[in-house]
Parts: structure tokens; C-alpha cells; sequence
């Protein structure tokens, strides 16, 4: 059973950056999809960025395209997500989950495991 936990959230002005870091344990992450989901108040899990196993395929959100960037450390069992030029629209909880699957993953209800979540608060 892996578990998750983000790392990383806090509270920021418009045009910061932030880096958010998901750590695992209980197993390596090395064979699994690894995704970065975001829920604000009101709002549905939404896909922010997704990576492959192997780090070779990404797969973002229209809205964090070339603001975020997610990457992977599959001796270190972590996968980071790095955000700049943050917005008011980026305010949510952001969630790390993860997926044993050689596949990308990029639909929230496919995930088997997720992390508790950490706040991002971005201000105007």
C-alpha cells in the first residue's frame, strides 16, 4: 500500500512560485503514473499535470500549460510540481495520487491512491 504526502503549499502573491513536493512510501512509485489534482471550494478534482512512469510523457491542464512543469525522482520516490507566475484562478487544495499502470493517467477516478492535500492560497 503506498502512501502519499504532499508537501510544499502556502500562501502567496500573484506572480510567485511555489514548488509543491509529493513524497511516497510503503513502495516504490517507480512503476506507477503519478498525477497532481487541485480542488477549490465549490469546484470539482481537476487534473493539473500527470507524468509517466518513466518520466517520459507529461500531460497538463490547459490553464497551467507552460506555468507548471511536473517531474519525478524515482530513487528518491518523490514527484514535485513545480508552479510559477501563480494566479487567484490556482487557489485550491492540490493533491498528489498515483497508479500502478504502465499508462499515463490523467482522469481523477482512475487513481487508486492519494495524498491528504496541501493548500495553495494564491493572492491578487
Amino acid at each position: 500500500q503506498v502512501q502519499l504526502v504532499e508537501s510544499g503549499g502556502g500562501r502567496v502573491q500573484a506572480g510567485d512560485s511555489l514548488r509543491l513536493s509529493c513524497a511516497a512510501s510503503g513502495g516504490t512509485i517507480s512503476r506507477y503514473a503519478m498525477g497532481w489534482f487541485r480542488q477549490a471550494p465549490g469546484k470539482e478534482r481537476e487534473l493539473v499535470a500527470s507524468i509517466l512512469w518513466s518520466g517520459g510523457l507529461t500531460s497538463y491542464a490547459d490553464s497551467v500549460k507552460g506555468r507548471f512543469t511536473i517531474s519525478r525522482d524515482n530513487a528518491k520516490n518523490t514527484v514535485d510540481l513545480q508552479m510559477n507566475s501563480l494566479e487567484g484562478e490556482d487557489t485550491a487544495v492540490y493533491y498528489c495520487a498515483a497508479k500502478l499502470t504502465p499508462r499515463l493517467i490523467t482522469t481523477p477516478s482512475e487513481y487508486h491512491y492519494w495524498g491528504q492535500g496541501t493548500q495553495v492560497t494564491v493572492s491578487s
